[in-house]
């Protein structure tokens, strides 16, 4: 990237804003929908997982069409006028207010079903572009970071946010009226919306380079062309390895978010209010938890610091679990102090993971020659869209096979330990994959350097043929691909 803008305070900030809507939608969906459908709208829990399943299904195709067009409609006026990338942050500005029209209770399968699916379109047309925003604006590591730390901090606002108020609104009108979550709903449907704004008037985009040996046309919309770029990002091994962490650790906290409140509910014999209390512990962590971690890839690495929050979460369970069958005498505010711990991780791998994306763009250069920010973002979407369709619809299988009945105050005792173990083994199994790659994974500050110089060498008119054999073995470790076949011929 020539000639780099600097980063001043409001870009940083006003980049993370977005994070508002990407994580703050999300964990409302993740925490309450599955309780508004199952306890307020009178569907089973098969017909509510099966309405997070083929709304995120119909989403798996929708999403890399929205990369694939990010990449290669930068040539089009409205392209040119509003950003290829950016202008998808207007357009969301303007539909994000179909959100609040989920939450209108006592309404038909169906119409929940078209509203959902209207919403995860939104959310494509809006978070894969705005994913590439910190490739795009800077190939610096610490600049990169920092934008990362910037935008988990407005998501770790908005997820404790998402948490906190439903249960101030159930204080206030009560934990049985329904309309807490339809105000619930246009209150962050306005926030999202002036997110969006602020987002789009202070990020920018790279110049497009225009390269003598590369057509300068915009390709024509190809399913097949869609499909053949999605496939050709898992020829890079560090990117198989970051998506397969990435898709395993966020199905965890869509199984923790949606499976907490009924854990808290029914295994250990609470309420709603006290739900979102446990989860709303986070608000002690926003701010300088994402400093610390932002702190602690820049100074250790992001490696190192994902191996041990990945690890530490995934032990939260073990002590979640065990308040089931063993309820000590100070189990609330170990309770607590538990969910603060995990929190505290959760939010760091999720930093990570995110810190990680920026960078893997740039090693696909090596083997493609290409910059293709979107095509990635669509693939990371739409494996994410197809695990958490997956899990939605398994939450509300296994739920209506312990027979959970939402008419009744208690549970049998068989309902109950299917919500314990589903909670438990879900969760520890998912971070127990994602912690072992992690100790594998080898995308480091270091050998990004490394390739960054690599790229740099060959643009300059350097020869493949002359890399050293140290910087040979770090790229064939990040690539997986041999030597000669980097770089390709124009």
């Amino acid at each position: 990237m020539s000639a780099p803008v600097p980063i001043k305070i409001k870009t940083y900030i006003g980049y993370g804003m977005t994070d508002l809507f990407s994580s703050g939608a999300f964990a409302i969906v993740a925490a309450w929908l599955m309780y508004f459908f199952t306890n307020f709208s009178g569907l089973t829990p098969i017909q509510a997982g099966s309405i997070l399943f083929i709304a995120k299904i119909i989403d798996t195709f929708v999403s890399p069409c929205v990369g694939y067009l990010t990449d290669n409609i930068g040539n089009t006026r409205l392209a040119r006028r509003f950003g290829r990338r950016r202008m998808f942050l207007l357009l969301g500005a303007v539909l994000v207010y179909v959100y609040s029209l989920l939450w209108i209770p006592g309404m038909p399968y169906f119409y929940y079903l078209v509203i959902y699916i209207s919403i995860e379109i939104v959310a494509a047309l809006v978070i894969i572009p705005w994913e590439t925003l910190a490739s795009e604006m800077t190939d610096d590591y610490k600049q990169r970071s920092i934008l990362s730390a910037t935008r988990l901090f407005f998501g770790g606002f908005s997820t404790w946010l998402a948490t906190f108020l439903p249960g101030r609104l159930f204080e206030h009108f009560g934990t049985s009226d329904s309309k807490v979550f339809f105000i619930n709903g246009v209150i962050f449907s306005i926030i999202f919306m002036f997110a969006l704004l602020i987002t789009w008037s202070t990020t920018w985009e790279r110049k497009q380079e225009k390269v003598d040996d590369l057509p300068t046309k915009v390709r024509g919309f190809s399913l097949k062309h869609i499909f053949t770029d999605m496939a050709s990002t898992l020829r890079v091994r560090c990117f198989r390895q970051h998506i397969t962490m990435y898709v395993l650790s966020f199905t965890s906290l869509d199984l923790f978010y949606t499976v907490f409140i009924y854990f808290v509910i029914y295994s250990l014999n609470s309420n709603s209010i006290m739900a979102s209390n446990l989860l709303a512990v986070g608000v002690f962590l926003t701010g300088w938890s994402n400093a610390l971690m932002a702190w602690m890839v820049i100074r250790y690495g992001q490696t190192w610091t994902l191996r041990i929050c990945l690890t530490i979460s995934m032990l939260c369970f073990f002590v979640f679990s065990g308040f089931y069958f063993w309820k000590p005498l100070l189990m609330l505010p170990l309770l607590y102090a538990t969910s603060l711990v995990y929190q505290f991780f959760k939010g760091g791998y999720v930093y990570i993971i995110w810190n990680i994306y920026p960078f893997i763009p740039d090693v696909d250069e090596l083997v493609t020659r290409q910059r293709r920010e979107g095509v990635f973002a669509g693939v990371m979407t739409l494996a994410r869209k197809s695990t958490s369709a997956l899990a939605g619809m398994l939450i509300g299988v296994v739920l209506q096979f312990v027979h959970f009945d939402a008419a009744s105050t208690t549970q049998t005792v068989t309902t109950i330990h299917g919500i314990t173990a589903l909670f438990f083994f879900g969760n520890v199994l998912l971070l127990l994959i994602s912690t072992v790659i992690a100790f594998r994974f080898k995308l480091s500050k270091e050998n990004h350097q490394i390739v960054k110089d690599e790229i740099a060498r060959l643009k300059n008119g350097g020869s493949l043929a002359d890399t050293d054999p140290q910087t040979k073995a770090v790229l064939h470790t990040l690539t997986g691909i041999p030597h000669e076949k980097l770089w390709p011929e124009k």
